[in-house]
């Protein structure tokens, strides 16, 4: 069959696969690595949570349903997302945590995130994180099931949606190499304006299922959680002179953390 889609552009099947080649584990072959797919791909991000989200969900439900109490379901659901993308979210945010707690220049720092190892700003980061994640989610399979799960969904979806907003044009990348360099100001201004409204107003619809405040609820988790991206976007844009792979695993964290101690709130 004659490919149709014209120079430049690229299918919807190749940003899913760009989303879920990059953003999961899940067995998804890249076949574009270009601007066209990073665009769409990084639009789709959301997407990509969404999967990721059933699946912390998932697990978390299974182990309910076997028995075992809502802190160990809350292990299960914080655990999935970090093995679909293979600790590299929570690696960022060690990384960045690193190199914004270093104190040094922008360089200095940007070396800094790229050793492998991790300094004690990443470590005492990634703990307080995970256990405001197991903690906050704990909370909610407590209060039933069907709240631990939809906690879980929302979460991981806020968490790409602030992905997709951090490739907006306005937004650098800090080195010329690397997936910030690669998707680095990718999504289109109205792009990212659409994520913005679409992501909370998805969450509200599977808020409906909590009751008659749960979409508002969901919603304002999902508001929070991408303004506290954001405010951690505007340090790193400014400590580092742009995004880097690294910023993008700690916006994520940060934007899941946010909409879980948000939801667990009131």
């Amino acid at each position: 069959m004659t490919d149709t889609t014209p120079p430049g552009r690229a299918t919807a099947g190749d940003a899913l696969r760009f989303a879920f080649g990059t953003l999961t584990v899940l067995p998804v072959r890249l076949t574009r690595w270009d601007r066209a797919a990073a665009r769409g791909g990084m639009l789709a991000a959301p997407l990509a949570g969404l999967a990721v989200g059933t699946g912390a969900a998932a697990a978390g439900a299974a182990l309910l349903a076997l028995g075992s109490g809502p802190l160990l379901a809350a292990v299960a659901a914080v655990a999935v997302p970090a093995v679909l993308t293979r600790g590299l979210h929570l690696d960022g945010l060690a990384d960045v945590a690193d190199g914004l707690g270093s104190g040094k220049p922008a360089d200095d720092a940007l070396r800094i995130m790229k050793q492998s190892d991790i300094g004690p700003f990443g470590v005492v980061t990634l703990l307080l994180v995970l256990l405001a994640q197991v903690a906050a989610l704990s909370g909610a399979y407590a209060a039933s099931p069907l709240r631990g799960a939809l906690a879980a969904l929302t979460a991981a979806v806020v968490a790409r949606c602030a992905l997709t907003l951090a490739c907006r044009p306005s937004v650098p990348a800090a080195r010329p190499e690397g997936l910030g360099a690669a998707v680095a100001g990718a999504v289109p201004s109205r792009g990212a304006l659409a994520a913005a409204l679409l992501v909370p107003a998805s969450c509200a619809a599977w808020g409906a299922f909590l009751g008659p405040y749960g979409p508002l609820r969901t919603a304002a988790a999902a508001v929070a959680a991408l303004l506290c991206a954001e405010l951690l976007l505007r340090r790193c844009v400014r400590r580092f002179g742009g995004v880097t792979g690294d910023v993008f695993g700690a916006l994520a964290e940060t934007a899941a953390t946010a909409a879980l101690v948000a939801l667990s709130l009131g």
